[in-house]
């Protein structure tokens, strides 16, 4: 219920803003950092998100993409502090990676929201999205309470970036589960190139599927792949049961059709319209005073709805 409030009371105070006359107030600019790439279908639907803002706002938003280069990404942050940003909105591309470009957007009094991936670390305004911490608890126990796995058994997690925030709060999420039970795991590297992707996971499956009980696709460009993945060692839909991420409509498709059991849905469009929001609140002087966390993981029954708004029929 109290989720259900913080959107609802967040989207009024969006409806409002978005419909009073833009000459009320000069139009401003902000900066939208991502982790990711533009080749990893979730992406586009976090961009298009922001895009929208802009346009229902009329305000300028400068967005850029880093691949999981935490370098680059800190630079990212720096140029648009001294640019003077309005206010900046920004994944963690690694746990404790920005907490010094937090510190200087904060020393100019430059809003920084965190969204995407969490990092408590640095002292961002608020932060958006989902928690990925209990989102792989809910993966791991979702497999057990299915019955899917047991002690002694393991379970195969790729993810495209080895050590980034997401994959290393989610992993976390799933030893709390899987470590007392017995059950082992593997974390291997998958990129972020779509057809590298399959590649390195469909070598791993075949030499690896007699031992793997369960997947647990860390990122979406893993858990979209897995039908390709499939079809190319001659694994049937259900056979190995599947949990991870679904922000794209590869996996919702997935789901409807049995190759992933359950899949995890971030709200990616609405995450990054409303981390928007809430910087440009704050760069109005309205401090946020909470974060708004996301997110429903899905099955078979509810996938429609999902791959409906990917499709762009809702």
């Amino acid at each position: 219920m109290i989720r259900k409030f913080v959107l609802a009371v967040a989207g009024a105070i969006m409806a409002l803003a978005a419909s009073l006359p833009m000459a009320q107030a000069a139009p401003k600019t902000f900066y939208w950092i991502s982790h990711g790439g533009p080749a990893d279908p979730v992406w586009t639907y976090f961009l298009a998100g922001a895009k929208q803002w802009a346009s229902d706002t009329g305000n300028t938003v400068n967005t850029s993409f880093h691949n999981g280069d935490v370098a680059s990404h800190q630079e990212a942050v720096r140029a648009a502090i001294a640019a003077g940003a309005a206010g900046i909105v920004t994944t963690s591309p690694d746990p404790g990676s920005l907490i010094k470009v937090v510190d200087e957007a904060n020393a100019k009094k430059i809003p920084i929201i965190n969204f995407n991936t969490p990092d408590p670390q640095a002292k961002f305004g608020a932060y958006v999205g989902g928690d990925n911490v209990k989102f792989g608890a809910a993966w791991a126990q979702y497999l057990v309470d299915k019955k899917l796995v047991k002690s002694g058994d393991f379970v195969w997690m790729p993810v495209e970036i080895p050590g980034a925030t997401y994959g290393v709060q989610e992993e976390q999420g799933i030893s709390s589960v899987f470590k007392p039970l017995g059950i082992t795991w593997e974390v291997t590297e998958a990129t972020l190139d779509q057809a590298e992707v399959i590649s390195r996971m469909t070598d791993y499956l075949t030499t690896n599927r007699k031992k793997i009980k369960a997947i647990i696709g860390l990122g979406d460009l893993v858990t979209g792949s897995i039908k390709r993945v499939f079809d190319q060692v001659g694994v049937k839909p259900g056979e190995i049961p599947v949990v991870g991420w679904g922000n794209s409509l590869d996996t919702t498709q997935e789901v409807l059709n049995g190759y992933v059991n359950a899949a995890q849905w971030q709200d990616p469009q609405a995450t990054s319209y409303i981390a928007l929001s809430m910087a440009a609140m704050a760069s109005s002087g309205i401090r946020p005073g909470f974060n708004v966390i996301t997110g429903a993981l899905y099955e078979k029954d509810a996938a429609q709805q999902y791959d409906d708004i990917l499709s762009g029929k809702k």
